[in-house]
């Protein structure tokens, strides 16, 4: 592998705080959350809290041939497009410079827009019999050609933002598009960077986008039992907190661009921060049933530590998954309490209830996030925190911002199932 150093020189963030990357940090900074209570008849009281985006930005630059295949794009796609042009809205030029051959691509979608098919209700509804026991089937074929979307197909591929975004932006080098849950935005991190550290781009975009908020997934996410209550209302998402009962679900988009240390020096490219390395690791069940291991991201870290060099020392904070959910909190913590050792000094904080569990877009927005934090030295409040259970009191997890002096932070995503990604990022 080649010793290419991996640079951070643009990031985008849509989400329910903001639909930008200054928006976003004001959220975080004010201690605001983007959750809210959508009263809406018929659903339990816990499935009307979720996070949504109530603004975003689309490019002002965009052909109209573009635009008008922004159709084939679900809401998800959507927040995941508006983050990306973001993170490349003041590279254009310098960009243009590179060989789009050398321009990598990597789109993580966890993504349920669609799952519903809410969209197929009008003609259901004109072709179903008064108790919804039998379809007309002559009525409902006529009834879809004037009340079904023509392009529903299209929007319900996972896909779809890639293919859009590829040719908006003309990233033609090494590339795909991941299909997945969490911690799919972080793998597609690993492979930008990996991309240019092996020589194979020049600079390389990892985008994730999420949508978790319609009716069909929330009730499959209840049904796993990995939702809160919400007993306190928009207070409930509360990591590593006592009191936790799950997470609060949401919506969004987060991008960063990434360049090799080289051509970002060649063409004039402020830096954020060095990609210091990452790390992909899967952690199986004691029982050997899917669920959280013991400690679902030990081994992730600890291999991460190796590769880098780095000492917990060197950690200005740690940034983990932050489920909410009792195991899976506990796990996590578990897993961190063995890596810092005796040294537990190290600033800990979930940043989900700034923005709901927004999916493959989390991963990458809590990096995006937590370079700014470093970067002003104020590691971010966990929201909703009081006290975490006796075993993990030594922890510095807390609901105010707390000070940082140090460069180097590491953020870490699971899945269920066990598989963890991680991340040290380097402030400059």
């Amino acid at each position: 592998m080649s010793e290419r150093e991996v640079v951070i020189t643009g990031m985008g963030l849509t989400t329910p705080l903001g639909k930008n990357i200054e928006e976003n940090l004001a959220g975080v900074r004010d201690m605001r959350t983007g959750i809210a209570h959508y009263p809406l008849e018929g659903l339990p009281d816990f499935l009307q809290y979720f996070a949504q985006v109530k603004e975003y930005a689309l490019p002002q630059d965009m052909s109209p041939r573009q635009e008008g295949q922004m159709k084939f794009l679900n809401r998800g796609a959507i927040l995941g497009f508006c983050s990306s042009c973001e993170a490349l809205s003041e590279l254009k030029e310098k960009i243009s410079d590179v060989s789009p051959a050398r321009r990598a691509l990597y789109v993580a979608s966890g993504n349920f827009t669609k799952v519903g098919y809410d969209f197929m209700y009008p003609a259901l509804k004109d072709s179903a019999d008064a108790d919804w026991q039998s379809v007309d089937q002559r009525k409902l074929n006529a009834a879809a050609l004037n009340k079904v979307n023509p392009f529903f197909l299209l929007e319900s591929l996972s896909n779809n933002l890639f293919s859009f975004l590829s040719a908006h932006v003309e990233f033609m080098g090494p590339n795909t598009s991941l299909a997945s849950l969490s911690p799919y935005g972080g793998n597609a991190l690993e492979l930008a960077y990996r991309s240019i550290r092996q020589n194979k781009a020049d600079v390389a975009l990892a985008v994730g986008y999420g949508n978790w908020i319609t009716e069909i997934p929330m009730y499959e996410l209840e049904g796993l039992g990995i939702l809160s209550k919400c007993k306190s209302g928009v207070h409930s998402y509360r990591p590593f907190d006592r009191h936790r009962d799950g997470f609060v679900p949401g919506e969004g988009g987060a991008a960063i661009l990434l360049a090799s240390s080289d051509a970002a020096e060649h063409l004039g490219m402020e830096i954020s921060g060095k990609i210091k390395g990452v790390g992909n690791c899967i952690e199986f069940p004691s029982n050997q049933r899917l669920g959280v291991p013991d400690k679902v991201i030990r081994g992730n870290i600890m291999s991460l530590m190796k590769e880098t060099g780095l000492g917990v020392n060197d950690l200005a904070c740690i940034i983990p998954h932050g489920s909410g959910t009792r195991k899976g909190d506990r796990s996590e913590l578990r897993s961190i309490i063995d890596v810092l050792g005796d040294n537990r000094d190290v600033p800990v904080c979930g940043l989900k209830p700034y923005t709901g569990h927004m999916g493959a877009a989390s991963d990458i927005a809590e990096v995006i996030v937590g370079i700014h934090s470093v970067k002003n030295k104020a590691v971010p409040a966990t929201l909703n925190f009081e006290e975490t259970e006796k075993e993990f009191s030594g922890l510095r997890i807390s609901k105010s911002p707390q000070l940082c002096d140090k460069n180097f932070f590491l953020s870490v995503s699971y899945g269920v199932g066990g598989q963890s990604s991680s991340v040290i990022v380097e402030v400059v």
